[in-house]
């Protein structure tokens, strides 16, 4: 089975950047385990530096009541989770939360609204209040769905950094989990994003019951974006009461430290930010994920809906790892020598 190279914008790909086939990506999990944890740290050393993570904190600033049916999110109004609708929130007060969150180490303010995708209106209002987060020095991202022509532009204009829109899962299990929309309605966004020179954050979700064979779908997909996205967050299922994918399957643990470090093979250059789900994970297991390429977290001890783990936590597991938060003065590769990992 072959992978298509999905060209999201018209670029030059980088000479160094593989087509990937799922067949390929397939064979990867297949590497005994810490070999392929090993080739991850050891790509993951030859792009970055190895003892930094990048702290983003991520903001509801529009929740539920979304007409969507993905089935793994409390946001929609299709189903009974005791999420409550709340409306966008003012200026003032995600100014605030992004003021804390900056205190506290984060570089990136994420904002997710519970749309199918935004109407003219919204984007005049999510534009003022990116200006305003803009302004206290942070990187902006948003969520905000499937955008319509122009909106991309105007996000950019207001000073939007990246653009968040994950392909979930697999194109062959799409359907399995959403119904109102289609994968290439994602592809499209994701053009549109790029066209308007934003830059890329797109990831998926382990433990959705899908098999190996379509997580390396995922993988290969992400991985065949052209250009490769600047994050991609893997996050692990966190489930919800009320939703269809409340009774999934557990994942065992080393298949999703797998996922990451193949995240970390296919995109070398990526950001790979361990997301959703970590509060059910231990620390030895979030220490491999670092191990195997992870070099980002969301970081507060609330998602959009679901539960972090707290920022002292954080710290501890961090300050025991001997990692701290990426800023630009420690940002860049440390090359994995001898003299580096004494």
């Amino acid at each position: 089975m072959t992978a298509t190279r999905l060209q999201i914008y018209s670029v030059t790909p980088h000479p160094s950047v593989e087509y990937w086939s799922v067949c390929k990506v397939e064979a990867l999990f297949e590497t005994p385990f810490l070999d392929l944890v090993y080739k991850a740290a050891q790509i993951h050393r030859d792009n970055f530096n190895p003892r930094t993570v990048q702290l983003s904190t991520l903001m509801s600033i529009k929740t539920g009541g979304c007409p969507e049916d993905c089935g793994y999110c409390p946001q929609s109004a299709r189903y009974h989770t005791g999420v409550a609708q709340q409306q966008l929130l003012n200026v003032d007060e995600i100014v605030e939360k992004a003021k804390i969150a900056k205190s506290r180490g984060a570089s990136r303010f994420c904002m997710g609204a519970a749309w199918r995708g935004p109407k003219p209106k919204d984007i005049a209002k999510v534009s003022e209040i990116i200006k305003a987060v803009k302004a206290l020095g942070l990187e902006t991202c948003g969520t905000f769905g499937l955008l319509e022509e122009g909106m991309a532009e105007d996000l950019k204009q207001a000073g939007l950094d990246y653009y968040n829109h994950n392909l979930d899962t697999a194109p062959e299990y799409y359907q399995q989990v959403i119904g109102t929309r289609q994968f290439e309605d994602r592809l499209s966004t994701l053009g549109k994003v790029r066209k308007a020179g934003l830059k890329v954050c797109c990831g998926g979700i382990i433990g959705m019951n899908e098999t190996r064979k379509e997580r390396a779908g995922l993988i290969a997909s992400l991985a065949n974006l052209d250009p490769q996205p600047e994050s991609v967050p893997i996050n692990q299922l966190v489930k919800v009461e009320g939703t269809p994918m409340a009774d999934a399957a557990e994942l065992d643990w080393t298949e999703f430290v797998r996922t990451v470090a193949i995240a970390r093979i296919t995109m070398p250059r990526s950001y790979v930010r361990l997301s959703a789900g970590r509060q059910g994970m231990s620390e030895e297991m979030q220490a491999m994920c670092f191990m195997a390429g992870a070099n980002s977290i969301f970081y507060g001890d609330k998602l959009l809906v679901t539960q972090n783990p707290e920022e002292d936590g954080d710290q501890v597991l961090m300050a025991k790892l001997d990692l701290e938060p990426e800023t630009a003065e420690n940002r860049g590769a440390i090359h994995g020598t001898e003299e580096n990992i004494r």
